[in-house]
């Protein structure tokens, strides 16, 4: 009995023993906090739901908004509402919320430091997705590594290369290395380097490569195309060529114009020089 007593007088929390606890007045209050909780739950939930919404529907109106920015702002704005919302609960309850900070403040700096690594590639994929300077759809070259973006999130970026192999980058290593990217113009410079003989008309050389060149729909008149002697070299003349092209067809154009100016230097008897090497046997005795 005396046991029984002692229970029942002992604090249990915030001062109240047992006994205090099992009153109706304690029950019912605690079931209005309870209640009081779920409905702040609920309504912060449905906030945070519609805010997000809201966020992700304002991209889709504008198609010159990033979609996939809009969506990270939407998940941040969510995130925060559900912390508010929680605090409100935990304050519900009587829990000094400003305590409950500190406490997730200093196991947020543990964590931080434990996973350095995994959170210097979030910082990095927050930056990619806030400053953009790569957006799905890109061909880029980055962390020595080429092909086009598939999918940017908070760790890493995905790619496909030249073979349509898929290349994952953290994006520690994208966001801190040099970053090149070839579909940001619209237009871009092809260049060749031709060589002809010594002997060969250098105008009449000049003209078939401009005519070969500019007979191709995808070269550019303007601006004009460059084409010059710039070497003299062991065994050639060389001709700088430099034409601009829509920059999606870079690749295929500037594969096709080095054949057919080949094929028509041929066919105009310019002489295309190569090494050559002769073998001068030794008499023997």
């Amino acid at each position: 009995m005396e046991t029984l007593k002692n229970i029942m007088s002992a604090e249990l929390w915030q001062g109240k023993t047992l006994a205090d606890l099992l009153t109706l007045e304690f029950l019912a209050s605690t079931a209005g906090s309870v209640l009081g909780a779920l409905a702040i739950l609920f309504i912060g939930w449905t906030v945070s739901v519609w805010v997000q919404g809201r966020i992700v529907k304002l991209s889709k109106k504008n198609r010159h908004l990033d979609d996939m920015l809009f969506e990270f702002l939407a998940s941040i704005a969510r995130y925060v509402i559900m912390g508010f919302t929680i605090l409100f609960v935990l304050n519900t309850f009587g829990v000094q919320t400003t305590s409950v900070v500190a406490i997730i403040g200093a196991a947020g700096l543990a964590i931080g430091l434990a996973l350095q690594g995994t959170l210097s590639n979030v910082a990095a994929g927050v930056m990619l997705i806030l400053f953009r300077p790569i957006k799905i759809g890109d061909f880029v070259e980055v962390a020595d590594k080429m092909g086009t973006v598939k999918a940017i999130s908070l760790n890493f970026t995905e790619m496909a290369d030249l073979s349509n192999v898929q290349v994952i980058v953290p994006n520690a290593k994208v966001w801190g290395n040099i970053i090149t990217n070839y579909s940001t113009n619209t237009t871009r410079r092809a260049e060749w380097t031709f060589g002809v003989g010594y002997g060969v008309n250098l105008k009449q050389a000049e003209e078939i490569i401009r005519d070969t060149i500019m007979a191709d729909e995808r070269s550019h008149a303007d601006p004009a195309p460059f084409i010059q002697v710039t070497n003299l070299g062991d065994s050639s003349v060389d001709f700088l060529v430099r034409v601009w092209c829509d920059a999606s067809v870079y690749f295929a154009y500037r594969a096709d114009v080095t054949r057919n100016v080949k094929e028509a230097m041929d066919a105009g008897g310019i002489d295309i020089p190569f090494p050559t090497r002769t073998m001068v046997q030794a008499k023997a005795g």
